[in-house]
């Protein structure tokens, strides 16, 4: 047993042929063989567990005997308001939330709730603005779009590039609330705790890209929004966990179908919500519970990212990772190559390899792991001999 090659021992052999394969193709098309099955390492919409996929599947056409697929299910049915209790039944029992405080199931993804946040919580008090923690592009986004209905302010002195998390948090007093991101997926940046903050200004966070990836003290919060697609099922549905105290001060111009006093009222049936995307849902968080719930991710999680993390430290500075170490994200990994270059032949590389998703965003560039939920540890080994067996094929040529 103790002479048996560990399994990135067997993935750098493996690829190392796959890698030397891609080199010497100058003039031709020709496929790289297949060495491994499709591993997904996209940002989002991302993989999904194959037991949920396989039930998904299994129930497309029949859902329970009934004949006819969740899609073409009526929202106001029995068996669909099942769907929905066990949906919202789960997000309580994985994240423990409080009973003062409703989930609340929306469309129009983290985007719409950078305008339902202020939309519903600016008229709350007598304030006339949020405060916010910009650490990346989608709490920039979240920032810019708020300013539509009240004043923003910096809670903290502004980053030149967004490599880390702010230690220092100023808000004032009058704020209607703290709102931040705590997940970039884009530049890899993670909040390892909420921002500390010695006043009673409502906390709102944005988990779209690590929700249900660690457990979290929901009572620390007002509001939680995230979307689906990252961690917890597919595009489509938003989940909102909402202090009660919070519902019904919305603003007048707010939409009805964004109005959370609304959405609680009719219990998220105020119009037909995303029965698919919810269903999904419901498969992944019962795959959760089953897999160690938020702990059993988090334990998973910690070892996914310490596995790529340490192909990039200890690649002798062939690959480098923008992001400061405390403030380094376990879900979205990102680094750079010496050259575009070699990021374009490892990417291609990759794709041989059938591991996707791997490019980095357009408006950074360079590579990007994301290490989703639903990304096992073997994925994650898996890319870490390919970048081991790529960096001892190319480094002396640098």
């Amino acid at each position: 047993m103790g002479d048996r090659p560990s399994l990135r021992e067997q993935v750098v052999e493996e690829v190392e042929k796959v890698v030397e394969k891609v080199d010497e193709e100058v003039e031709d098309d020709e496929e790289v063989e297949e060495v491994v099955e499709v591993i997904n390492f996209g940002a989002g919409p991302s993989k999904l567990p194959r037991p949920v996929l396989l039930q998904a599947q299994r129930e497309m056409l029949d859902y329970q005997g009934l004949g006819i697929s969740v899609m073409e299910m009526s929202h106001r049915s029995a068996e669909f308001s099942r769907i929905m209790k066990n949906t919202e039944g789960l997000i309580r029992d994985l994240l423990g939330v409080p009973s003062n405080y409703r989930v609340l199931f929306a469309r129009g993804g983290g985007s719409g709730q950078f305008s339902a946040i202020p939309l519903n919580l600016l008229g709350r008090s007598g304030s006339a603005g949020g405060d916010f923690m910009v650490t990346g592009s989608w709490s920039f986004k979240a920032a810019q779009e708020a300013r539509k209905y009240g004043a923003v302010r910096l809670a903290h002195e502004p980053l030149q590039e967004y490599t880390r998390v702010p230690l220092d948090v100023i808000v004032s007093e009058d704020a209607s609330y703290l709102y931040y991101c705590s997940n970039e997926t884009i530049h890899g940046v993670e909040f390892r705790q909420p921002p500390r903050h010695a006043t009673d200004v409502p906390l709102v966070c944005d988990m779209s890209s690590n929700f249900l990836s660690r457990p979290v003290d929901v009572g620390q919060f007002g509001v939680i929004m995230a979307g689906a697609q990252k961690n917890v099922g597919c595009a489509g549905v938003t989940v909102v966990v909402a202090r009660g105290d919070l519902l019904g001060h919305a603003l007048g111009p707010c939409p009805v179908v964004m109005d959370y006093g609304t959405l609680a009222r009719e219990g998220s049936l105020y119009n037909t919500p995303p029965c698919y995307s919810i269903y999904i849902m419901m498969l992944v968080l019962e795959w959760i519970r089953l897999n160690g719930g938020a702990e059993g991710m988090e334990a998973q999680n910690v070892a996914k990212a310490e596995t790529v993390y340490s192909a990039i430290e200890n690649s002798e500075g062939f690959y480098s990772c923008p992001v400061e170490r405390d403030s380094r994200s376990r879900m979205n990994v990102p680094f750079r190559l010496p050259s575009e270059s070699l990021e374009r032949l490892f990417l291609e590389g990759a794709a041989s390899l059938k591991f996707l998703g791997l490019k980095g965003h357009r408006s950074v560039g360079g590579v990007r792991a994301s290490l989703y939920n639903a990304v096992s540890l073997s994925d994650a080994e898996k890319l870490a001999g390919y970048m081991e067996a790529f960096r001892l094929r190319h480094q002396d040529h640098c």
